[in-house]
Formats: structure tokens, sequence, C-alpha cells
């Protein structure tokens, strides 16, 4: 894919973050010398481990030449490093390994979340958030959407946009030989001011890879029949504002000692 768009990203930056603290909050760990933001994106996720744990040597870590740039600005005293997760590895055992919603991008998590397991110092954290949103009407839309003849041509098969993330028995029984792991599933529940917003939304993440394959105009006309499904499966609330259901998975392993 090409780069993000951090400014895009950022607009809902609050709800964003929601998720990271509580994945954060559930973190076994009084203290910590190394600690790694995994996919750290505009640095939002980084500030908290930086608060949490001041005195550790933090990194954050990402793909994205502009989200680094975003976040250097956000924290010019820690270091940000252009990497690929899928293959990064630390020079040293490291006692915190957080990924928030990043994992969920890459395939093969029944070789890569043991990996990561691996590469923390005994007693070190793995915390792991992953949006769990592919049967949501905002996911079920999208393919719908890019199955439609004028999109499917340059999308392709649009049910492999993205993969599906393992079951979360899987995660504690890839996990559980190794550490003592902590499973969880939460459902926030955003209230948004219309269809567009939450269009807006998802542009910045899901709908990015849809996206990208499409001239100008067709993005234009993808949007706008997006939305159309989006209205239709969003009714508005007492209060006049649409909710969008958004599940995430939460992993928190502790490697044993």
């Amino acid at each position: 894919m090409s780069d993000w768009n951090p400014a895009l990203y950022t607009r809902f930056e609050e709800e964003r973050t929601r998720p990271a603290a509580e994945l954060l909050a559930r973190v076994p760990l009084a203290s910590a010398g190394s600690v790694v933001d995994l996919g750290c994106g505009p640095g939002n996720s980084t500030e908290l481990l930086v608060r949490r744990f001041a005195g550790a040597k933090v990194i954050g870590m990402d793909s994205s030449p502009a989200m680094l740039v975003s976040a250097r600005e956000r924290l010019p005293g820690v270091l940000f490093e252009q990497g690929d997760i899928a293959t990064w590895s630390p020079p040293a055992p490291v006692d915190l390994l957080y990924a928030n919603a990043s994992l969920q991008w890459l395939p093969g998590h029944e070789q890569l979340v043991p990996r990561l397991l691996s590469l923390l110092a005994p007693g070190g954290a793995l915390a792991i958030q992953m949006p769990d949103n592919l049967d949501q009407p905002s996911h079920v839309s999208m393919r719908e959407t890019a199955a439609e003849p004028r999109f499917a041509a340059s999308i392709g098969d649009a049910g492999q946009v993205r993969a599906r993330i393992l079951p979360a028995e899987q995660y504690h029984d890839l996990l559980s030989r190794e550490a003592e792991v902590d499973v969880w599933r939460t459902t926030y529940y955003h209230p948004m001011a219309d269809a567009a917003a939450i269009v807006q939304w998802l542009r910045a993440t899901g709908l990015k890879p849809f996206l990208e394959p499409l001239s100008p105009a067709l993005q234009a006309e993808f949007l706008a029949a997006y939305q159309a499904r989006i209205e239709a499966a969003y009714p508005q609330r007492a209060d006049g504002q649409r909710l969008l259901a958004f599940p995430r998975l939460f992993i928190v392993a502790r490697k044993k000692a």
C-alpha cells in the first residue's frame, strides 16, 4: 500500500487512543527498561508508553515514513525507526513489546505472534490490540461495494484485502506454553454525527486498500456507493447520531521467567 495519512488518522484520535490506553492498563509490569511500540503510527500510543514507563528506553517503530514524521514532531525526545514488524528483531531482549492496532495488517500470525514473544526478556510482556470487525456492517459494506463490477476489475478479490485475525482461543494456545495469557474482547460504540463521519473514520484505515487501486473518479464513485450502504446500515439513534460498533481483540502475555 502507499503511505498512510497521519492527519486523516488523527481526526478521531481520542477514540483511537482509548483502546490503546486500556490495553496498556492491563500490562502487568511495575517497571520496564526497554519498551518498543510496534506500529507506532503518529505517536499517540507511544506517548502513553513514555508516560507509564518514565526513564525507560522507549522506541517507536513503523513502516510509514509519514507516520514517523508526525510521531517525531509529537515526541522529539523519543527514538523512532522505520521497519517491518514481520522481520524486525531487537539487538537484545526487551521488557515490553506493544502492538496497538498494527498486527491485523500482517499475515501468518501462527508464526508471527510466538516469534514476538521470543523477543522478550524473561518476565517481559507482549501486549496486542487488533480490530476484530470484518463481520461488522462497516466492513461487509466495503466488500459488497468492492464486488460491484465497476470496481471489482481494479480491486480484485475483496475478501483477500485484509486477512482475518485468529480466534481468541488460538492466540491463547499459541502463547500459553511460554507465558501467562490474558485475552479479552471489547466492543466500543462510537457516537458519530452521520454516515459521512463513519466513512471519514474508515478512510484512514479499512477503506485504504480498497480505494488505492482506483482512479480518482472511481474513488469518488466508490465512496458515494459505500456511504449509501453505511447510511442504511447505521440508522439514526434517539439523539440523531449514528453508533459505530467496533469490536477489538486484546491479548497480554507475560513471558515466564
